[in-house]
Order: structure tokens, then sequence, then C-alpha cells
């Protein structure tokens, strides 16, 4: 090993002695900055000592690939981290062995698919939005500012709780990786990013007239499904996918009641059938061989969507832009509306919180003014005549 002040003329033209497989040359200018030389090429080194006593050393790159100047510049900054207590060769050992942000999109849709029933929701958002953004990159590179950015952009053609539920997958992706202790998970990024405010909580209320006009376009429909799962909806005021996944064996016809084994909460949950909602299933067709109570007649099993059929039909209504799921919410409005408390409608449509609930507290609080308004009438409090 030879001591000298590196120069950018010395380290090009130098070579290695012909009696040696290598020769090292230290630099008096740079403490730790090395070049190595061998007949095959030449390599810049930072040489320093670990936190430990032990000595250790980290490859800055080949003189082919990074100008002299670079390589100087990279070996001082390097050299500060060590002055700081830091160890440079292991910080590369860790990026060298932590993985791409794809690589923990799939770990997490591996996982997902074990623990979640909506699992599809985190492939899709890792498929369409995530990984074509951040894929390429470690998860350790990926910084709060370019998920600020990236989300910036999907706002000005998703909707705020869309964007935000990128967020949550996104988030739930670090939280795995840190609980599985990978390199470069330590740094969650997400929790930097802001969570946007945002009022998603609809309380859609449906006239009878509405009610009317929605099931008479609905009966007009090419889907012969659609009717029936729309009324079926609005006598439950059971989730979409509920209803879609039904069957008949869950429906016990002499209590009327219909058992919800999987909902999105993962409780279990038993819903009372009203007359009107009997008279759906009973008049539902059943075929040999089939469980479901909602059959698509051109597959023979559950239907996955009705999107398609169910906007024209709002559309034809007049009610442009209402959602399947409004129809829940429309149910539950109508129980509030007529006197049902708060704790018992969402204990009928499953809600484990009763913040779920209190959205429709405006609705109970407009029948309890009828009420008083009915009652004072009533009584003659105001002293007309009877």
């Amino acid at each position: 090993m030879a001591k000298l002040k590196l120069t950018s003329a010395f380290c090009r033209d130098v070579t290695c002695p012909p009696h040696k497989r290598k020769e090292v040359y230290r630099c008096t200018e740079v403490i730790g900055f090395g070049l190595e030389v061998r007949a095959s090429g030449k390599t810049y080194w930072l040489y320093y000592t670990k936190p430990d006593g032990k000595a250790a050393q980290v490859k800055i790159g080949g003189s082919s690939d990074i100008p002299f100047d670079v390589a100087k510049r990279t070996a001082k900054e390097l050299r500060s981290k060590v002055v700081l207590g830091g160890n440079p060769a292991e910080d590369k050992a860790i990026r060298k062995g932590t993985i791409t942000f794809k690589e923990l999109a799939q770990m997490h849709i591996e996982h997902a698919k074990g623990h979640i029933r909506s699992h599809g929701c985190v492939e899709m958002s890792y498929r369409k939005y995530l990984v074509p953004e951040f894929g390429r990159l470690r998860i350790d590179e990926v910084m709060p500012h370019a998920i600020e950015t990236h989300f910036a952009k999907l706002r000005a053609r998703l909707a705020p709780a869309s964007v935000d539920r990128l967020r949550l997958v996104m988030n739930r992706g670090y939280r795995l990786a840190k609980g599985w202790g990978l390199p470069g998970s330590d740094r969650n990024p997400v929790e930097a990013v802001a969570r946007p405010k945002y009022d998603n909580k609809r309380t859609c209320l449906l006239s009878p007239e509405q009610v009317k006009r929605l099931l008479g376009e609905c009966g007009k429909s090419e889907n012969t499904m659609l009717k029936p799962i729309v009324q079926f909806a609005l006598a439950t005021a059971a989730r979409k996918r509920e209803i879609l996944d039904a069957r008949f064996e869950h429906v016990n016809f002499d209590r009327a009641e219909w058992l919800i084994p999987h909902t999105k909460n993962g409780h279990p949950r038993t819903v009372p059938l009203s007359e009107a909602a009997m008279a759906v299933v009973k008049a539902l067709p059943r075929k040999e061989g089939c469980e479901w109570m909602f059959t698509n007649p051109s597959t023979g099993k559950h239907y996955i969507t009705i999107k398609r059929a169910w906007k024209t039909a709002t559309e034809a209504a007049g009610l442009p832009g209402m959602h399947t799921h409004d129809l829940r919410h429309a149910a539950i409005g109508a129980m509030v509306s007529n006197n049902v408390s708060l704790h018992v409608a969402g204990k009928i449509a499953g809600h484990l919180r009763p913040e779920s609930t209190a959205r429709y507290a405006a609705v109970a609080d407009s029948t309890l003014a009828a009420a008083v308004e009915a009652g004072a009438r009533n009584l003659n409090l105001m002293g007309k005549a009877a």
C-alpha cells in the first residue's frame, strides 16, 4: 500500500505493477479515500474503522464508471458519516438487501388474500395506482413528498375517499414490512403524508314516488334480477355484496330470517325479513343445484356486479349519480323516519359503532319534531277550535 495525494491524472495513468496481483493507493488529502489497481481494472474505495474498532471498507465504484471528482466527493460524504458514528459498509449491505416497492406490494397482496375478504381492493390499488409510480424504487427510497405529489395528481380524476383508500393501503404495506423486520422498513413515508379532509357520508332518502319510478325502470331492465335485488336491498338495508352473495340455505322461511355469514366487519348477523322481503324471496326462480338467491341466468352463478344495469335504470328514473349503496342508506333512513331508534336501525344494518348510525340523527330529529307538532295539534295548544 502506498500513500500519496490522489489526482485525476494519477488515477487515469497508473497501472498495476507486473509482479503484483493488486496495488492500493491511499489518499493523503481525503482520509480513507483509496484506489485499488488490478490488471483487470481500477476501483475507488473508502477505508475506515467501524465503531467497534475493526477495519472496514466500502466500494465507491470503478474508475471507468465514476469520474474522479465524483468518487472523491462521495468519499468525503461517506467519511463524514463515519465521523458521526455511521457504518457505510453496513448501510450499503442493508440497501442491497432492501426489496423494491413492487416486491412489497406482492407480499402485501398475498397477506391480504389470507386475512381480509376485500383483498381484491388491495390488489387493484397496487396494480393500477401505486406500483406504476413507485414499483421500481426500493422501499426506503419512496419519499413523502413523492407520495403527496402522486396523490395530488390522482385527485383530479378520483374521489377524495378513493385516494385516501390508496393512502391506507400503502400505509398498511409499510406497517407489515416493519412487522416482518424487512430491511429498509424502519421509516414509514406514508406517516408523513397528511390525511385529506373530506366528508363522504351519505344519508340518501327516497320518497315513495322515487322508489316507484326506480323499481319501474328496474323492471324494464335486461337484467331480470335487477328489480328483486333492489327491492330486497330496500327491505333489508343490507350491503350490495351481502345481497349478491345471498343463498337460499341461509333463509329461515319459518322464522322469516336471513343469516349473513360473511359481512364487511367479519361478524355474522341475522336480519329479520319483512313481508315485502319474504315476498321477494318466495318469488325468486329456483333451479335445482343452484344455491344463489339472485342467480345470473347467463352464468348460473351469483352476480359479480350490476353496475351497467343499475346506471341505466337510475338515469331513466331521474336519479343520476345514485349509488347502489344508497339503497342501504335509504332503507336505514326509512326505518329511522318511522320511529325506529338509531340503536335498532344500526343493529339491523350491522353497524358495530354507534357513529356509523349517528349520521341519521338528523332524520330522527325531524321525526321527533313532527311527533311533537302532531301532539300539540292533538291537544289544541294553539287554542283553535277542534
